[in-house]
Order: C-alpha cells, then sequence, then structure tokens
C-alpha cells in the first residue's frame, strides 16, 4: 500500500506545544547539567510488535530543539513507515549533541508510541475484514490538537479516514434529529439549507429511520448500535440506494460479522481513542 501523506505543518505546530511543555521555563535543567558539550549516538527501540507510524517527527523534534539552543542532532530512520517491526527491532537512530538527544527523547517517544499504537491497532481491524469488501475508518474521536497526526496513523494502518473536519459533510446525528423534530425532519433542513440529499449521511438508530433516510434520497446511512442479523436486513432493504455505514461500539475481534452482511465501511472510533501505545524506548548506544 501507499503511504499517506505527513501532515508536517500539524506535526510542528505539536511538537512545539509538547516542547514548551516539557521544557518548562528552565528549560531541562538535568541534561543542561550533565550533557553540555556531548555527543552522543542513540536507537528509539520497539519493547513489543507494532505496526510503525511516525518516524518523521524524528527530524522535527530535533530542528525544534536546535532552534531552542540545544544543539544539532540528525536521525534516520532503520525501518519503512508502515513496516510490521518485531520486539527488539531499532526504528530510529540519532546522533549529535546529547543536550538535544536527551531533551526531546520523551516527547519523541510520547508521540511515536501513540501513532504506532493507532496504526497497529487498525492494521488488526483491516486485517479481520479482509476480503470482504467493506473498509475500515476513523472518526473525530481524536486526542485534541492530535488530529492530523492520529488520523495519519489510521491511514498508515491501512484504514481511511473520514470527516476531518465539521466542515466536509453533513452528518445527521442523534442530537440533529432531536431538535429538528425526528430524521426525516433533519434530512429536509440541510435540503432546504441547500444540501444535496445524496451528500448528505443519515445516521439511523433503527430500520424505520433507514426507510425514512432511504425515502429521502440520502447519500449514505450510518446504521448505528445494531446487532449483524438487523444490518444484513438493512443491507436488503437498501438494494444499493444507498452506501452503508456500521458504526457504534465496535472494536477488533467482532468486526467479521459486520462486514459480511454487506456494508460498505465499518467506523471505530476505538481507533484513536482506545488504541493503546506501543512500549517503546530510547537508549543511547554510544557517547563519545
Amino acid at each position: 500500500m501507499s503511504m499517506p501523506a505527513f501532515p508536517r505543518d500539524a506535526a510542528r505546530h505539536v511538537v512545539e506545544i509538547g516542547l514548551d511543555e516539557d521544557l518548562g521555563s528552565r528549560g531541562d535543567i538535568t541534561t543542561r547539567a550533565l550533557a553540555e558539550g556531548r555527543s552522543a549516538v542513540g536507537r528509539v527501540m520497539a519493547r513489543e510488535a507494532a505496526v510503525v507510524a511516525g518516524l518523521p517527527l524524528g527530524p522535527i523534534v530535533l530542528d525544534e530543539l536546535e532552534r531552542r539552543g540545544y544543539g544539532r542532532a540528525a536521525c534516520r530512520a532503520l525501518v519503512r513507515e508502515g513496516e510490521e517491526a518485531r520486539p527488539g527491532r531499532a526504528l530510529l537512530e540519532v546522533e549529535g549533541a546529547a543536550t538535544a538527544i536527551l531533551a526531546g527523547e520523551r516527547l519523541l517517544l510520547n508521540l511515536l508510541a501513540r501513532l504506532c499504537g493507532i496504526a497497529t491497532l487498525t492494521r488488526r481491524a483491516v486485517a479481520e475484514i479482509e476480503g470482504t469488501g467493506a473498509e475500515i475508518a476513523d472518526t473525530r474521536k481524536t486526542t485534541p490538537g492530535l488530529r492530523a497526526l492520529e488520523k495519519y496513523a489510521v491511514a498508515v494502518g491501512g484504514g481511511r479516514n473520514h470527516r476531518f473536519a465539521l466542515d466536509e459533510l453533513v452528518l445527521i446525528k442523534d442530537n440533529h434529529k432531536v431538535l429538528c423534530g425526528g430524521a426525516a425532519a433533519a434530512v429536509r433542513a440541510a435540503v432546504r439549507a441547500g444540501h444535496e440529499p445524496s451528500e448528505i449521511e443519515l445516521e439511523a438508530d433503527d430500520l424505520a429511520e433507514l426507510e425514512e433516510g432511504l425515502a429521502a434520497g440520502c447519500g449514505w446511512i450510518l446504521l448505528d448500535n445494531m446487532d449483524p442479523g438487523t444490518v444484513r436486513e438493512a443491507v436488503r432493504r437498501t438494494a444499493g440506494r444507498a452506501r452503508l455505514e456500521v458504526s457504534g461500539g465496535l472494536r477488533p475481534g467482532r468486526l467479521r460479522a459486520f462486514a459480511e452482511a454487506g456494508v460498505d465501511r465499518l467506523s471505530l472510533g476505538c481507533l484513536t481513542h482506545g488504541a493503546p501505545a506501543v512500549d517503546l524506548s530510547l537508549d543511547l548506544i554510544a557517547a563519545p
């Protein structure tokens, strides 16, 4: 698979905020006391199996630390983005000013561990439904400020990015339906506002709302919190008139039945809000 474009501008912003948080008002006083003028070589190591995501963060962290007066260090990737690394595999090598390496260690590991965890969980979900014709997608259940990076990691893991921001798609959910007096009324309101029905996605809580969405000509219908049997019936009733998405509590390990029901997409909030961080370390291997 081809790798998605890395969101460099978003990454630089996150790194700036992360270093502000980590260095505090006085900087890394331990590293300044012990490592000033020293050079070192280190490697980021995977302590458990993981799908690798986020390697371009390395030079961004080090460049920002150089800008802040911590000296120059460089890094090189030892694996490919998206590669499945085994425990004990070296992912990145860093070399240069020990002050930069040590001051940036925790931020780099925190971000890499997060992104590798998301990519790993996504790869597991994608593998579970392989051959069904359905795709795995993410949601907006992301960490504030990290959405671009987290959705990038989903794409590295083989998932699809769904609706980055609220301005991308009219997606009518439960509270919209309550506000407007029902599913059909909410769709009508969106159409009156100038949106084509075929470009609207309606969240359906039951088969009755599915029928309302089909009658209104919605292009996508989100089947929310339905069991596989109900989803199969929804697919039968839809008969290709709309594309169908399933969501609501989905997790790897119980995806196949939903995908085999014939839907187009399974959206999993857990990819970004529930993925465990991968255990990584940065170990110095030389300190001349």
